[in-house]
C-alpha cells in the first residue's frame, strides 16, 4: 500500500470512528438524584475550598420529597408572563418553571419547558447551617406581587422570607428578553449557596451533542464539566459567565462580582451541578432560554461564550459568523448553509484542482509503480529511489490529492459543531419535506441522496489501488456514511450532500481538462515521433 493510500485511508476510518464511536458510545443520559437528604447535602457544600477537592461518595443537591412543602398545586408564588415565555417562581424562592410560547421551539406541538422539574433549580439557596437550612426547607417564601405581564417594560418582584434567626429579601426584576436581575440581601452575614439549577431533558437533542455546566474565566477560559464525567470539586474565582447548559438551551448567571465563588460539584449520577457561594449581600443576572447567538448578544455580548462548540471553536465562531450573514442575505437558514458550502469550496478550489490533478497522474502511473515493485522486490532502497525519480520525471506528487481533503476535515468538524449547536436552526425549514433543518429527515431522502452522490463521486475519482480488500472497503464507504448520516440533523445532511456534489462538478470539469491534455501530449508525441523518423531519413 502507497503512502497516499495508507494517509486516504486513515483520514477516512478516523472519520468513521468518530461518527461510530458518538453514535456506539452516546454521553449518559442525565438522571437527577431526589432521594439526598439535605443533612448531606449541607455537610458536603460545607466543604468548599480554594482547589479541587473529592467529595464524600454521591452528593445529592435536590431537595428531597419529605422536606417539600406538602401541597404541591399551591406552590406557585409568582406568575411571570410575556409574548415569548411564562415563568414560575415556587414558594421556595425558585424559579420551578419556564416554556418558551414561540412555536419553533415546540416539540411534538407543546411548547418546550426549560427548567428541570427534579434536581436544583434556578436561584434555589441551601444553607450551609445544618438546623437552618431544614427550617428554610420548610418556611415560604411571600411576595408583594403574584402576576406580572411583561409588555415592553421590565417588572420587579420582591420575595421575602422570615426564618426564626435570619431574613431573606430576593429583589427579581424581570425583562422582556428572557433575562433577570437578583439582588439578595440577608439580615446578618450567613454562609449560603445560589443554585444556577440543572439542564432540563428535551426530547429530540442530539445524544453527541455535549452537555453540562461551564465556568467562563475573565481569562477567557472555559471550563467544561460534561454530564456523567465529574469526579470532585471545583472553585473558581472571578468568573463572567456560570452555564448549566444542554445542546440548545442554558440557566446562566452573569456579571458577577470578580470576588465571587462559583463552585461546581458532583451529584449521585457524577453530574455537575454548580452555585454560588457567599455570606452577605449579592447581586447578579441571570437568563434562562435558547442559545441564540443574536438573543445573547443583545443582552450582553459575554453571553454568546455559553454558545459551545468544544476543541474547534477557533474554527467554528467565524463559520457561523459566515453563515449567520448569508443568512440575512437569503433569509433562510437552508439556502445559507448551501451558501457556504459554494463558498468554502470556491475557497478552497486551487488547492482541490491540483489535489485531482495529481490523482489523476497517480492514477496513470500506477502499472508503471508496480512494474517497478515487481523489479526491485528484494531491494526496498532501490524501489524507493525508482519510485521517486519516476514521480519527479512526470510531475506527480503521491501526497498532492489528500492535501485537500485534509483542509476539509476540520471544516467538516467546525461545521458539524456548528450545525449541531445552532438553536438557530431548530423549526427552521428549508424545502418541501424539510420542515427542522435541527431534525433529522423522517423521509430519509437527504441521507440517500448523500450516499447516492459520495458513491457517483468515489467512481469519478481516480484511485490506483493494487490492495483488492482495500478497494473493497472504500466501496461500502457510501453505505456506511448513509448508515450514520440517518439520525443526523438535517442541516448537516444538507452541508455535506451540497460538499459532495460540488466535488462531482469539479471532479467532472478536472476529468475533462485532464483528458484534453493527454490527448494533446499524445498527439505532440506522436508529432515529436513522426519528425524524428522524417529527419532520419533525410540523414539517409
Amino acid at each position: 500500500m502507497s503512502a497516499n493510500q495508507r494517509l486516504i485511508l486513515a483520514v477516512v476510518l478516523s472519520f468513521v470512528f468518530f461518527i461510530a464511536y458518538s453514535a456506539i458510545f452516546p454521553p449518559k443520559p442525565v438522571v437527577n438524584d431526589d432521594n439526598a437528604s439535605a443533612r448531606t447535602a449541607a455537610a458536603a457544600t460545607s466543604k468548599t475550598t480554594a482547589a479541587t477537592t473529592v467529595p464524600e461518595a454521591g452528593v445529592g443537591h435536590s431537595v428531597p420529597v419529605s422536606e417539600k412543602i406538602a401541597d404541591r398545586e399551591a406552590t406557585t408564588l409568582v406568575k411571570v408572563e410575556s409574548d415569548h415565555f411564562a415563568l414560575r417562581v415556587d414558594t421556595l424562592g425558585r424559579i420551578a418553571s419556564k416554556v418558551l410560547k414561540d412555536e419553533k421551539y415546540f416539540v411534538d406541538g407543546k411548547p418546550t419547558e426549560l427548567v428541570a422539574q427534579e434536581g436544583a433549580q434556578p436561584l434555589f439557596i441551601r444553607f450551609a447551617d445544618e438546623a437552618l437550612n431544614e427550617e428554610a426547607l420548610r418556611t415560604p417564601y411571600h411576595s408583594d406581587v403574584h402576576a406580572v405581564e411583561l409588555s415592553g417594560a421590565a417588572s420587579e418582584v420582591t420575595l421575602i422570607q422570615k426564618l426564626s434567626s435570619l431574613t431573606v429579601t430576593k429583589k427579581l426584576t424581570f425583562y422582556p428578553d428572557g433575562h433577570y436581575d437578583v439582588a439578595l440581601t440577608l439580615s446578618k452575614p450567613v454562609r449560603y449557596f445560589v443554585y444556577v439549577g440543572q439542564h432540563a431533558e428535551h426530547k429530540g437533542q442530539m445524544v453527541m451533542a455535549v452537555h453540562g455546566v461551564m465556568v467562563y474565566g475573565a481569562d477567557g477560559v472555559a471550563n467544561i464539566f460534561q454530564d456523567g464525567d465529574v469526579e470532585g470539586r471545583s472553585t473558581f474565582r472571578d468568573v463572567k459567565l456560570l452555564s448549566a447548559f444542554d445542546q440548545y438551551f442554558a440557566s446562566i448567571f452573569f456579571r458577577l462580582d470578580p470576588d465571587v465563588i462559583v463552585n461546581v460539584d458532583r451529584d449521585r449520577n457524577d453530574n455537575p451541578v454548580a452555585y454560588l457561594e457567599a455570606t452577605d449581600s449579592l447581586s447578579f443576572d441571570g437568563f434562562i432560554g435558547p442559545k441564540d447567538y443574536r438573543l445573547l448578544k443583545s443582552i450582553d455580548p459575554v453571553l454568546t461564550n455559553a454558545i459551545e462548540y468544544g476543541w474547534f471553536t477557533w474554527a467554528s465562531r467565524p463559520l457561523f459568523a459566515v453563515l449567520m450573514w448569508l443568512h440575512g442575505i437569503f433569509g433562510n437558514w437552508g439556502w445559507a448553509i448551501i451558501a457556504l458550502v459554494v463558498m468554502i469550496r470556491a475557497i478552497l478550489y486551487p488547492l482541490t484542482y491540483k489535489g485531482m490533478l495529481s490523482m489523476q497522474k497517480m492514477k496513470d502511473l500506477a502499472p508503471k509503480i508496480k512494474e517497478l515493485r515487481e523489479k526491485y522486490k528484494g531491494d526496498p532502497q532501490r524501489l524507493n529511489a525508482a519510485t521517486m525519480e519516476l514521480y519527479k520525471k512526470h510531475g506527480a506528487n503521491p501526497l498532492g490529492g489528500c492535501l485537500p481533503l485534509l483542509l476539509q476535515i476540520p471544516v467538516f468538524f467546525a461545521i458539524y459543531r456548528v450545525l449541531l449547536n445552532a438553536v438557530e436552526l431548530q423549526g427552521a425549514p428549508w424545502i418541501l419535506w424539510i420542515n427542522d433543518l435541527s431534525r433529522m429527515d423522517p423521509t430519509y431522502i437527504l441521507p440517500i441522496l448523500m450516499g447516492a452522490s459520495m458513491f457517483v463521486q468515489q467512481r469519478m475519482t481516480p484511485n490506483n489501488f493494487t490492495d483488492p480488500m482495500q478497494e473493497k472497503i472504500f466501496k461500502y464507504l457510501p453505505v456506511v456514511f448513509t448508515f450514520f448520516f440517518v439520525t443526523f440533523p438535517s442541516g448537516l445532511v444538507l452541508y455535506w450532500l451540497t460538499n459532495n456534489l460540488l466535488s462531482i462538478a469539479q471532479q467532472y470539469m478536472v476529468n475533462k481538462q485532464y483528458a484534453k491534455i493527454k490527448a494533446m501530449r499524445h498527439e505532440q508525441h506522436l508529432e515529436e515521433k513522426k519528425h524524428g523518423k522524417a529527419d532520419k531519413g533525410e540523414e539517409k
